[in-house]
């Protein structure tokens, strides 16, 4: 058989849950309330940090990119699931499933570190109060959020030519719902053993690493609220990293089985929705996450709408005033 590789193929056929025709309906509704519930919710985040100067610290600052990246993320893999799944054509062109690859690689690579850089910024606050607007000054908080995104894409460029330099053989059909890693390291026609090994040493880098440090500052950070003699400033302490750290349990548990599970045919169902939750669902939950259980986010958003709702009163009053 003539041997071809990514470059020749005109585009690929994402199967996702074509064998499960009747789960499709469902998934269409339930993934379209999640799409837009993760918009409003991410785009509800960065516009408050952008309005509310109560907002303008280093913990927003991290948020609002962090909710930026989920926002891009949702939106390189939903929208194309949304078409495959209302029974439309299942296929994706050649460069589209390479930009779909490249963008979400990227942007999860990104979210991971920015995950870790979140941990330092409250390890930080937490166990150097006084000395938080020292450490983390807006440089090095620009810098380390430009190192995230720069880091996540290099390492996207690189995983992403590996994966189109490998022979296809002709095949085209993609057991998945989006164009990833594992199932194109499936897809291949030759020994794929240094790709699977490369893949691994990559996700030890940005995924086991910042997973080893974030324990390692939330040790920290236990230890110095236990040291709190005041119950309500251990409660805001642990009101402030508790969010972050639900994130990461959810974000980095899936991630870690998708990427450095050994690959198995018997497992590539649960490989789906395991995927299916990482990369739709934590967005949204994310974004709820940061929105009704914080106080400052919850805060901003009554000022916001209480003085949207001032606004129409006092307008209705003037208009009533001028009819008089």
């Amino acid at each position: 058989m003539e041997q071809k590789n990514g470059s020749s193929c005109t585009g690929f056929i994402l199967l996702g849950f074509s064998d499960r025709t009747q789960l499709e309906l469902v998934l269409f509704v339930v993934l379209l309330i999640f799409y837009i519930f993760t918009l409003l919710g991410n785009t509800t985040i960065i516009a408050l940090s952008r309005v509310d100067p109560h907002l303008h610290t280093r913990m927003y600052f991290f948020l609002s990119n962090l909710s930026f990246v989920d926002l891009c993320y949702t939106t390189s893999i939903v929208p194309q699931l949304l078409v495959n799944l209302s029974g439309a054509d299942k296929s994706i062109s050649f460069g589209g499933c390479v930009g779909q690859l490249y963008i979400s690689l990227g942007l999860g690579c990104t979210e991971c570190i920015l995950l870790g850089v979140m941990a330092f910024d409250c390890n930080v606050a937490v166990c150097r109060p006084l000395h938080y607007t020292v450490i983390m000054h807006p440089r090095l908080c620009a810098l380390m959020a430009s190192a995230s995104w720069i880091t996540g894409f290099v390492n996207s460029v690189l995983q992403t030519m590996l994966i189109f330099l490998l022979p296809l053989c002709g095949r085209n059909k993609l057991d998945h719902f989006l164009c990833e890693i594992p199932p194109f390291l499936k897809l291949a026609c030759v020994d794929t053993t240094m790709n699977e090994y490369e893949l691994f040493f990559a996700s030890v880098i940005i995924l086991l690493i910042p997973v080893a440090l974030i324990p390692f500052f939330y040790g920290r950070i236990v230890r110095a609220v236990l040291r709190i003699k005041s119950s309500a400033g251990r409660r805001k302490a642990f009101e402030t990293c508790g969010s972050h750290l639900t994130m990461v349990s959810l974000y980095f548990g899936t991630a870690i089985y998708v990427y450095l599970q050994p690959s198995s045919n018997d497992s590539k169902d649960q490989g789906k929705f395991i995927s299916l939750f990482y990369t739709i669902i934590i967005p949204m939950i994310n974004s709820f996450i940061y929105t009704l259980r914080n106080k400052d986010v919850k805060g901003a958003m009554k000022k916001v709408f209480w003085k949207d709702s001032d606004s129409r009163s006092w307008g209705k009053e003037d208009s009533l005033m001028e009819g008089l």
